[in-house]
Order: C-alpha cells, then structure tokens, then sequence
C-alpha cells in the first residue's frame, strides 16, 4: 500500500507568536485509501495541520508530500482543484441547481458537458439523492443533512485522490449526524478515498478513522488505528481524552459482520411448515428466519405461527424490524438487539440477503479477545 500524504517535521508558527507553535514538527504518513481523523482539544492544531495540505495555511517549516508531490511546490491552484474539500457550513452556492454546485470543479479543470453530466449523476445516486428528483433543485429546497450529502459529492466530483473534510457533520442533529456517518463510510468502502477529516469528538474520530492522529497544543501525542488507541494508550492524556468506557467505545470501532454467527436458521418460503417445525425442532431455536428463493430476508416465523392452518411457511411469515447491514457497527447491532424480542438481530447484505445472526453473547465474545 503506497503512502498518498506525508507530514514531514511539519511547523506553523503566527507571526507575532514566536513562542506559541500552532503545529509543532508534526509527522506522520497516510496511506492511500485510508481515513485519517485529526482529534484533540481546541486550540490543539488539528484545523491548521488540515488546512496546510492544499495550502490554505502556509507552513513554517518541514515539508508535506502529496503522492510524493512537494505540496509547496505545486502550482497553488491545480493543488486545490485536485483536493476535495468538505467544510462543516457545506458552501453551497444558493443561487446555482444541485447540479450546477457539484460540477464546479469539473468545469474549473475543462470536462466536456457530457462527462460532467454522467458524474453528477452518479454521484446523486451514490448519496441516495435521485438525480431526476434533485440536480435541478436549488440548496434552499434541501433539508441540512441533504445539503451535506450535495457537499460531500461535489468534494468528490473531480476524482481526487485526497479529500480534506473539517468537521462535515458538526452542524448536524445527532440522528442525521449518525445516519451521514454510516452512508459516508459505505460510500467510502467503494471509492477509496484518502481522507483527512477533522472532528473534536473522540467517537466519531474512532467510527471514522482508520487511523487517529490526536494532538494537544500543535504536538502529535499518538498516531493509530481505533483498536490500538483504545487498548493500548500512550500516556494519561490519551487515557483521559478517550475516556473510561474504552470498551463501549470499541463497539463504534467494531463491525457487525466481526461478531455474527455465519449459520443462521434459515427457512425458504416455499418450504412446508412440516418442514419447518422439524427444523425447529432440530436446532432448538425459538425462531427461524424466512428467506425468498434467493436468500433475501421476508421475515421469521415461531412455533405460534407455525400453528395457524397452511401449507407453505410464506402464509404464515410474521414481518420483522429487527435486521441490520452486517456493515453496521456493533453499538447499532446492540441497540437493534435490544429493540426487539427475538434474542438476536439478522444481519443483512446491501441487498437484503441474510448473512447472519448478532446475540448480546457474540458481542461479549468479540470484546474479550
């Protein structure tokens, strides 16, 4: 995996300030692909470290290198054109469509029309935004976190290698806020981005980051994946800023798909409720999960149902809410858990194919290793 941005003994110094380092030799290398969060205090120099990639902030001294590029001496403008850029207050231009606001970089860097289009349409769809239902509409007629999601793809419209994204969903209620987290990361499982993203709360540095670069007072204090900043922190000030409930916090860290049990008790529709009470019967469970010819999740059915007069298992399939993507994290796996009365929660594909089960037991399991 080859390094796509590297902090070299990076400082920043204000003018008039020559005791106080904004940033302070700071070094660490990102590879391609990965999410680096800058986490720390205010005032700890995570917002000046980030804006010192693409040049918005000069440096003192040291040397950051972008795909092995000496970013200082890059032509300023061609540098942020092939950086995407987030910012919390989004940006939009009110007086240009969706569209027009997504394909600004793309017509900066000379796109012909027809590839700027089949871009921004791609993008609608991939921040679940229907193209024909929102490239023609202006900011003003968006919801917040539907202006977030416009802001996050118009970063992503000129295919850059890097993205920076400072606080994107700060300004967000908790409930959207956690909802962009979880589409920002499916959509990153496709892209691949390389992406510095600034946050001032430790659990959305550890759901987002491959890496965490935490600093206090322009120094770098520890530089690690979630798992190792949790269990292995490097002094007390890691210790404290992350908190006492390091285990909780390693559910946001940990993965649905990490825990569940790959066997899960399935039943086809279309399989007879003979069939079904025996297999109830064989692996002593209380439910069975009910699948279509293709494994898609329809629904389970107990003992109760499988009572009721019929022939098949699909006239008697009780509906349920309780499944969730195997993507998900294990916070979300627990709180579906305790929602609902089955015992576990059926872990599902991108198209709804059961692909297991969750119990509070595979949870504890995972965290005691």
């Amino acid at each position: 995996m080859s390094v796509m941005l590297s902090f070299q003994e990076v400082t920043k110094i204000y003018p008039g300030a020559e005791h106080f380092k904004a940033v302070d030799s700071l070094t660490f290398d990102l590879n391609e692909g990965e999410i680096c969060t800058l986490v720390g205090p205010s005032g700890c120099g995570k917002t000046t470290a980030m804006k010192m990639i693409n040049r918005l902030i000069s440096m003192t001294s040291g040397k950051i290198l972008v795909d092995g590029q000496n970013a200082d001496r890059m032509d300023t403008i061609e540098l942020r054109r092939s950086i995407g850029y987030v910012i919390q207050n989004i940006g939009l231009f009110p007086n240009m469509t969706i569209a027009e606001n997504i394909a600004i970089v793309p017509r900066l860097k000379g796109w012909d029309a027809g590839k700027i289009s089949e871009k921004v349409e791609s993008l609608l769809e991939m921040v679940n935004l229907p193209a024909e239902e929102f490239m023609n509409r202006y900011p003003k007629e968006l919801s917040g976190g539907q202006q977030q999601r416009i802001g996050v793809a118009r970063g992503m419209a000129a295919d850059p290698p890097i993205m920076l994204m400072d606080e994107p969903f700060g300004a967000i209620d908790p409930i959207n806020r956690e909802h962009l987290q979880n589409e920002f990361l499916r959509i990153q499982e496709k892209v691949r981005k390389t992406i510095v993203f600034v946050t001032h709360d430790i659990d959305e540095a550890i759901k987002m980051g491959d890496k965490i670069c935490l600093l206090r007072n322009g120094k770098l204090v520890q530089f690690d994946n979630p798992e190792k900043l949790l269990t292995e922190p490097a002094n007390d000030f890691v210790r404290d800023f992350v908190g006492g409930d390091r285990t909780l916090k390693r559910l946001n860290l940990l993965k649905v798909k990490n825990a569940m049990q790959t066997d899960p008790p399935l039943i086809r529709a279309l399989e007879s409720l003979q069939t079904a009470k025996g297999k109830l019967s064989e692996l002593k469970t209380d439910h069975l999960i009910v699948v279509d010819e293709n494994g898609r999740l329809l629904g389970t059915v107990d003992p109760a149902a499988l009572g009721k007069t019929g022939d098949k298992v699909a006239e008697v399939v009780q509906a349920t809410q309780a499944h969730i993507q195997a993507s998900a994290s294990l916070k979300d796996g627990l709180s579906e858990i305790f929602s609902h009365d089955l015992g576990f929660v059926i872990a599902v594909d991108d198209a709804q194919k059961v692909v297991g089960t969750l119990t509070e037991k595979d949870i504890k399991a995972l965290l005691r290793k």
